[in-house]
């Protein structure tokens, strides 16, 4: 399926309270559709379908859509990025991505089905996030009081999976990408990060075992 110039269909942004939250396999049934389809909505690498596919080899119907009310933030540290090599602690760079409510923005993000079976390859996905209604991870943590922080910059390898899967779905998505998303500190966009400290990010690649998994 080709999605590089389709329009984005707006999508409401779920309630800011909500009154359950997913934490275990079986809180997702509530939310199961009667067919047995769960709706994901993807802001970061799951913008790109091929990262979404790693994880969900049988989705269905993957397509764009508009999320009003969030913006992307940088402001949490990912233990993976540990376990996997790729953080730099000395400069900081340890961050993953996320999504908090904030009136004004609108995100371009990706949506589609999975089946109920694949539930358990979700959580696991995105352990260290807290599920929400429409599977969209906000903040909680999990390893001590300093897991969000104002302070800490990009996983360099996770932040250019994430520009160029966005940039590979459409010039809209791309753009979106760019100014809509923020380091911890909620005020410096990817683009301006990008063209100062962040300048030389996108000219690096993914060590040979990563290439397919953070190639966008």
């Amino acid at each position: 399926m080709s999605i590089g110039d389709s329009l984005p269909r707006e999508t409401p942004p779920p309630p800011d309270t909500l009154p359950f939250e997913l934490k275990i396999e079986s809180d997702f049934d509530q939310i199961v559709s009667p067919d047995g389809l769960v709706s994901i909505c993807g802001f970061g690498s799951l913008l790109s379908e091929r990262s979404a596919r790693s994880t969900f080899p049988d989705l269905l119907n993957f397509r764009v859509a508009k999320l009003r009310g969030f913006r992307r933030v940088f402001a949490h540290v990912a233990p993976i990025f540990f376990e996997r090599g790729i953080a730099k602690p000395e400069t900081k760079e340890i961050s993953s991505l996320s999504v908090e409510p904030c009136e004004g923005e609108t995100l371009v993000v990706t949506t589609f089905e999975i089946q109920r079976s694949e539930i358990p390859s979700f959580i696991e996905r995105e352990h260290e996030f807290r599920k929400q209604r429409d599977l969209l991870s906000t903040a909680r943590t999990i390893w001590h009081s300093q897991i969000w922080l104002d302070d800490i910059l990009p996983c360099r390898l996770y932040l250019r999976h994430c520009v160029l899967a966005a940039k590979n779905l459409s010039d809209t998505a791309y753009d979106n990408f760019l100014d809509h998303t923020f380091l911890g500190d909620r005020k410096t966009t990817i683009r301006q990060y990008l063209a100062t400290s962040g300048s030389g990010i996108m000219e690096e690649e993914p060590p040979e075992q990563l290439k397919y998994r953070y190639g966008g």
